[in-house]
C-alpha cells in the first residue's frame, strides 16, 4: 500500500510539473535591442550623438519612453544638445511627441529660447497649434520669458499671436503681466503687434493689455499698443 501510494504521489507530481508553462526566454535579438534602446535614452541624456546613431543602427526604438515619459528627442532638447537633437530628427524622431508634463521638443524649444534646434522642429513637421499643459503654444511661454529672437521666429513661422490659453491670457497679455517692462519686453510686445497680436482682446478679468501696461508703470509699452 505504502509503494502504491508512493507511485501515485510520483505520478501527480509528474503531472504537475508537466503543467506548469515556463515563459521563454527572449531571444538575443529581442534582447539587444531593448539594450539598444536603453542606450538609446542614455545617449540622448549625455548629448552623444554618435551613440544616438549607433543605437539607432543597432535597433533602438526611436520614440521609446524613459523617465517621465520622454523620448531620446525631447531628453536632448530639454537639455538643449543640439546635435543629438539634430540626429535624431534627422533619423526621424517626432517633434510632436510629448512627454508625462506636456512637453514636446517643439514646445520645450520654442518655450526655453532653444533656437537651434526650435527651427529643426519647424523643418520637420512642428505643429504649430500644438498647446503645453496650460493650453498655451509655443508663442506665450516664449514672450512670457522676454525671449523677443524666438518669438520672431515663431511669429515667422505662423504661430497665432492671438491664441488664449487656459488662464484666458495671449502672449501680448503674459509679455505685460509676468513680464517686467524692460526693453526686450518692448521689443516683444512690439514684434507681437507687427505679427498680428490683437491689443484689443481682454484678460479672463476683462482687462485690456493696455490697462495692464498703465497699471504697473510700463508706460513704453503702453506707447507700442496705443501705435
Amino acid at each position: 500500500m505504502l509503494i502504491a501510494a508512493a507511485l501515485a504521489a510520483s505520478a501527480a507530481l509528474g503531472v504537475t510539473a508537466c503543467s506548469v508553462s515556463v515563459p521563454p526566454s527572449p531571444s538575443s535579438e529581442e534582447s539587444s535591442v531593448t539594450e539598444a534602446t536603453r542606450d538609446l535614452l542614455s545617449a540622448a541624456g549625455a548629448g552623444d550623438a554618435a551613440a544616438i546613431t549607433a543605437a539607432l543602427e543597432a535597433g533602438a526604438d526611436i520614440e521609446a519612453r524613459g523617465e517621465g515619459g520622454m523620448t531620446a528627442l525631447v531628453t536632448a532638447t530639454k537639455a538643449n544638445h543640439i546635435d543629438a537633437a539634430r540626429a535624431l530628427i534627422e533619423a526621424g524622431a517626432d517633434v510632436n511627441a510629448k512627454d508625462d508634463i506636456q512637453d514636446s521638443a517643439y514646445l520645450y524649444a520654442g518655450a526655453r529660447g532653444h533656437d537651434e534646434i526650435l527651427r529643426l522642429t519647424l523643418d520637420n513637421g512642428a505643429d504649430l497649434t500644438s498647446t503645453n499643459r496650460f493650453g498655451g503654444t509655443a508663442l506665450i511661454p516664449a514672450s512670457e520669458r522676454g525671449l523677443l529672437v524666438t518669438v520672431q521666429i515663431l511669429l515667422e513661422a505662423g504661430v497665432d499671436p492671438n491664441h488664449v490659453n487656459d488662464l484666458r491670457w495671449t502672449a501680448l497679455h503674459e509679455a505685460i503681466v509676468l513680464g517686467d517692462g524692460s526693453a526686450v519686453y518692448v521689443d516683444v510686445v512690439r514684434a507681437l503687434i507687427d505679427g498680428g497680436a490683437d491689443v484689443t482682446i481682454r484678460d479672463g478679468d476683462g482687462t485690456l493689455p493696455r490697462e495692464l501696461a498703465t497699471s504697473r508703470g510700463f508706460d513704453a509699452i503702453a506707447a507700442e499698443l496705443d501705435r
